[in-house]
């Protein structure tokens, strides 16, 4: 701990109770409790994001930064990351949250050349190890940024130059490696600049089949140094560039086929990128679980009025319970976790708010997943989905999905209905009141 704690003597967050009213507490998250045979902690597996709570200065494009970071003034790179790493591992101490999240250069400052860049990651985790061992906090999942420096306007993997290519490959092997090292659960790829501003100066298959090369050489590396985690791609459908290549996850699962990556990489799934692609945080986890590449989530949330991604803490109670619900029904979320990818608001500038946006989301997570468990434990929407697919548990409908009867023989069948089946209503209206009564 620095001598002079960024947060000043605020006390750690614990548990209180729902009828508690310090704005400080946790009403609805209690760690310890058991919900469906597991601790509530093991179940939601919060993390806090290294880059938008220590990095981000608050600037947007109209004005430059409210927060006035201390580390963020200081004439040696080195030790504005020791010292912000300080104000980190204090917060998630404040806080008791189990996981953190880092991209290579929230954590250490690029240096003159890439060795000096990896040797200065190198220092920064030899810290975060031991603060690690201090504090028991884990790491969720490391990250590149392949999409900050000029070098990578027009892509890391997908870039036109090789020279790129060869480059970003030198600063995952040694993210990933920093991950590895520290423990990390999780290793993910967001490609910020995989995609495209026009196709008149674009060849979309070369790019593609780059980006495919690319994943498989980490992939490589991954069971070379012996990660046991997931890789993970981040899908969203534009920013930085107007069409990215992992637009959803229907268009990365469509590339992991093709790319023969299935084995390897799963999707890290955030609510705004879902709300941008055109469909419902709900509709992209429950296909991330049926296709069978659910890696983790990003919890924030965009605003309905803004067209792009505003990363704020999430707390719609009534959208986090149907989320997970479907992760509850699926088996929960493995390696992966809940990532705060969040930041506060631009005029939000004391270090109490950052503790604020957290607590607030932990707590409405927390409810969240109590409805839920009441929901699974009543079969509240399982009963009638069993009901409404009842049809295909008979053998003779068993045995069209097992592809023992023909075309030609179900058309004759269909014949022989005369008049034909009759359509069963759909109830969406009941359902919906069904997941208010236990919002």
């Amino acid at each position: 701990m620095t001598s002079a704690p960024f947060f000043g003597d605020l006390a750690p967050i614990t548990y209180q109770g729902p009828d508690s009213r310090d704005p400080l507490a946790y009403r609805w998250y209690d760690k310890n409790r058991v919900v469906l045979g597991k601790r509530m902690e093991d179940h939601l597996r919060f993390a806090a994001c290294y880059w938008h709570s220590f990095c981000w200065p608050g600037g947007d494009p109209f004005g430059g930064e409210t927060f006035l970071r201390p580390w963020m003034h200081m004439a040696d790179p080195m030790e504005a990351a020791r010292a912000k790493a300080d104000a980190a591992f204090e917060m998630f101490r404040l806080l008791d949250i189990p996981f953190f999240t880092f991209h290579d250069l929230d954590a250490a400052p690029e240096g003159a050349t890439l060795a000096e860049t990896t040797d200065n990651l190198k220092a920064i985790t030899d810290l975060f190890h031991r603060k690690m061992e201090e504090t028991n906090v884990r790491l969720l999942w490391g990250t590149a940024n392949l999409f900050s420096h000029r070098r990578y306007m027009a892509g890391a993997a997908t870039n036109p130059d090789p020279a790129v290519f060869v480059h970003a490959c030198g600063q995952v092997r040694a993210a990933l490696e920093a991950t590895h090292a520290l423990g990390g659960e999780n290793y993910v790829l967001w490609g910020g600049r995989e995609g495209y501003e026009t196709l008149l100066n674009t060849d979309l298959k070369r790019e593609l089949d780059q980006m495919g090369r690319f994943l498989s050489l980490v992939a490589e590396h991954k069971h070379k140094i012996g990660f046991k985690g997931p890789l993970l791609i981040e899908p969203k459908p534009r920013e930085p560039t107007k069409h990215q290549y992992d637009f959803d996850v229907a268009t990365v699962y469509g590339f992991l086929e093709r790319y023969d990556l299935l084995a390897d990489v799963k999707v890290n799934i955030e609510q705004n990128h879902a709300i941008l692609a055109g469909h419902s945080f709900q509709h992209e986890v429950g296909l991330a679980y049926a296709l069978g590449i659910f890696g983790s989530l990003d919890m924030n949330r965009g605003d309905g009025l803004l067209g792009w991604d505003t990363d704020q803490f999430p707390n719609d109670i009534g959208e986090m319970t149907i989320v997970f619900h479907e992760i509850l029904k699926n088996g929960g979320l493995g390696t992966g976790g809940l990532n705060f990818d969040a930041k506060i608001r631009r005029q939000s500038i004391d270090p109490a708010d950052l503790l604020h946006g957290h607590a607030g989301g932990m707590d409405s997570s927390a409810r969240a997943l109590l409805n839920a468990a009441a929901m699974l434990e009543d079969r509240a929407l399982e009963a009638p989905l069993a009901d409404r697919y009842a049809g295909w548990d008979s053998p003779e409908a068993r045995a069209i999905l097992a592809g023992d009867v023909s075309l030609a023989t179900l058309a004759d069948r269909a014949l022989a209905n005369g008049a034909g089946p009759q359509p069963n209503s759909g109830g969406q209206e009941r359902l919906e009141n069904i997941v208010n009564r236990y919002v």
